[in-house]
């Protein structure tokens, strides 16, 4: 019987944790009542949601009542993306936002143009770092938002999020940042950033897919995204998803209890793997900040090699050549690119991201692998 590869694509989704499992389990069959029925079946589900709510509020240092459950990482971008432009009610409107940001960012705000929306994308240096002086060179009288990712899916760069929020909302512009890689990783909360909103992708910190947070300060309403019944304080439609909603909040429990250890933990793994790495092929590149990155992230580049060879010469691990949301048919990666890497190392590179399963033992034997695989 073949054994499964070791997995080293944490970035791309997180298995769900078995604790995880085992609190959502029993509302497969039980507490299966609408939240918003006044019988003995919707307050069960209702208190589940709730608690639900303060475990994710308490995570991100935010009262519940700011707390929206969505679909994913994707609605809550798209809601506070949106949200933003149609509360400032402006007739020409402008949006900042960075040159690595993730699609479900860059894609809404083209969507936008159509409505008359301009975008200004403030670019970043070789490791993939923003200046806030560059952001708010780009400041207008019109700008209604800025939005800075906080960690980079790709290669892990922490964004100086802070000292933008903080020139930003001196203008009196919200500030709002995907922190879908970043949170349950390190610490992420709305006074640590000095943001606005946040978005958090549940299948990103081991809770399931299909389940996601727009983290917003308790004083700010924004319009809504969908139209339907009075959910989630009237601000999101829709029954609320019960079972994956339990599971984000105990996934966020989880992450507060070991957030600093296990990062810790990662970075030492990270760092082991890396210097393997570069004492197999001193050609090799080690792509992103050094220091301001996520501790579970490690971006290679070879050059003259090609991802997918690589990829292929190692079966017996299962990590990327980039960004798991990117279609097939798209050609390189615009981070790299915007990073002013050239395309000799971006055809080379690989993602590799470690996560709570991963062991040191898995690590030797990445290591291993890979370096083969880099020498041949």
């Amino acid at each position: 019987m073949p054994t499964d590869p070791i997995y080293l694509d944490y970035n791309a989704t997180t298995p769900t944790d078995p604790r995880v499992a085992a609190v959502m389990a029993p509302l497969l069959t039980g507490c299966f009542g609408n939240p918003s029925s006044p019988h003995a079946y919707g307050r069960r589900a209702r208190e589940a949601v709730e608690k639900a709510r303060s475990q994710v509020a308490a995570l991100l240092g935010a009262e519940p009542g700011g707390i929206i459950f969505t679909s994913g990482g994707t609605e809550a971008n798209n809601h506070a993306i949106t949200g933003a432009v149609r509360l400032a009610g402006r007739a020409t409107p402008h949006v900042v936002t960075t040159a690595v940001e993730h699609p479900a960012v860059l894609e809404v705000c083209r969507a936008l143009a159509a409505d008359g929306v301009r975008t200004t994308l403030v670019p970043v240096d070789g490791n993939g770092r923003v200046d806030p002086d560059d952001v708010a060179r780009t400041l207008e009288d019109d700008t209604v938002l800025v939005s800075v990712m906080h960690a980079n899916n790709e290669v892990g760069t922490l964004q100086p999020v802070a000292e933008i929020a903080a020139v930003a909302r001196q203008r009196g512009i919200l500030v709002h940042s995907d922190a879908a890689q970043s949170v349950g990783k390190i610490p992420v909360t709305l006074a640590g950033l000095g943001v606005d909103m946040i978005s958090v992708a549940g299948h990103k910190l081991y809770a399931p897919k299909g389940v996601g947070v727009l983290c917003l300060r308790s004083d700010l309403r924004l319009p809504n995204l969908l139209h339907g019944a009075s959910h989630e304080g009237g601000r999101r439609p829709g029954t609320e998803n019960v079972l994956e909603i339990v599971g984000l909040g105990c996934a966020c429990e989880l992450a507060a209890a070991d957030l600093v250890a296990e990062g810790e933990r990662l970075r030492a793994l990270r760092d082991e793997l890396a210097a393997a790495l570069v004492a197999a092929n001193g050609d090799l590149r080690v792509n992103g900040h050094p220091i301001e990155r996520l501790p579970n992230t490690l971006s290679i580049s070879v050059p003259g090699r090609m991802a997918a060879e690589m990829l292929a010469r190692v079966p017996e691990l299962a990590l990327s050549a980039g960004a798991a949301c990117h279609g097939d048919g798209e050609v390189g990666s615009h981070v790299l690119a915007a990073m002013g890497i050239d395309a000799r190392h971006a055809q080379g590179t690989l993602r590799i991201s470690l996560g709570r399963m991963t062991t040191g033992d898995e690590i030797a034997r990445a290591a291993t692998a890979l370096a083969r695989a880099l020498k041949t």
